[in-house]
């Protein structure tokens, strides 16, 4: 491991200052000597209620300024063990959701035939299915590991069978994930009907509420999740309205009675000894977010503490 690319140093380079890059990494195309690499996917065309989540990458990228090398919950120094750039945003298509899925796994299927562990920004929940895609061409069926609030199982929505609560129904029918060996957590809120949290489970996921969750907390929940993961190659999700819109305002679909900020922070940590081979922070929409913008530093802090578990991963010889 070189150590080639890191963020730029505080010291000698206030916070403030310079182009905004997730955590003032360097921004690089040439994928020689990366591990990991940031990317966004602004797009929102397949929401359903407030839109703006195209903007979500570039409220990411702002917030996550103040992000430092050194994880002390996790105990892991990312850059000792971990090369990483922010390599821009993948290509898409505004209004086409089918188009920006086919230049999307155009995209990210070099990042992973390259070897690079993909942390991508969203936009809205739909992308996950290209992610998905990307993925398991070369990896097989992936175990899921989702953090929401909806389980995005519905079978279309106005008619559209692509959008942002169809994602994981699609990646189901496809083949491209194992829901035998996938949990989804944090459900809550109104539903149209029973089916949509029975639908899931019928097809095989594990499905916890967010009261369930809370109940069983945040070890407990790691410990589910590896048991129904095992070894297989595993994909991570964050939805940002996993939170309550008290701690994340800033999301196209808020439901109240939320996990806190903090606690979604240690049900992410609480995932150690998984096979990720990449991830994404979703459906953050900044026009709604409160002053500070406390949506996109929580979805700036997620996606780092799921480069920490990379970086964990790797100091204990594990992954990729």
């Amino acid at each position: 491991m070189s150590g080639r690319y890191q963020p730029a140093d505080a010291f000698r380079s206030p916070r403030f200052s310079g182009i905004r890059t997730f955590m003032r990494l360097p921004y690089v195309t040439d994928m020689t000597d990366v591990d990991f690499a940031v990317v966004g996917l602004p797009f929102d065309t397949a929401t359903s209620f407030r839109t703006g989540a195209r903007f979500g990458p570039e409220a990411i990228r702002a917030a996550s300024a103040l992000l430092r090398p050194y994880n002390p919950e996790q105990d892991v120094d990312i850059f000792a063990h971990l090369s990483g750039v922010d390599a821009g945003d993948l290509q898409l298509a505004p209004g086409d959701t089918e188009g920006t899925y086919a230049l999307a796994e155009e995209g990210l299927g070099t990042l992973i035939d390259a070897g690079v562990f993909p942390v991508v920004l969203g936009g809205d929940h739909a992308i996950t299915l290209a992610e998905l895609r990307a993925h398991s061409a070369r990896h097989g069926p992936l175990a899921l590991v989702h953090l929401d609030a909806h389980g995005d199982t519905w079978h279309e929505y106005f008619g559209q069978r692509f959008y942002h609560g169809t994602t994981f129904r699609r990646a189901v029918e496809e083949g491209v994930i194992d829901p035998a060996a996938s949990v989804q957590a944090g459900m809550r809120g109104s539903l149209y009907s029973p089916s949509d949290i029975g639908d899931a489970r019928d097809m095989g996921f594990t499905v916890l509420s967010t009261l369930e969750l809370l109940d069983l907390g945040p070890a407990a929940y790691g410990d589910l999740v590896r048991e129904r993961v095992g070894d297989r190659p595993a994909y991570l999700t964050f939805d940002v309205d996993f939170c309550d819109p008290a701690y994340t305002p800033g999301t196209g679909t808020p439901e109240v009675g939320g996990p806190t900020s903090a606690q979604a922070q240690a049900f992410v940590r609480a995932l150690t000894g998984l096979n990720l081979v990449g991830c994404d922070v979703v459906e953050v929409s900044p026009s709604y977010d409160s002053p500070g913008q406390p949506t996109a530093l929580l979805a700036a802090n997620i996606a780092w503490e799921i480069i920490s578990l990379h970086a964990l991963a790797r100091a204990r010889g594990a992954g990729s």
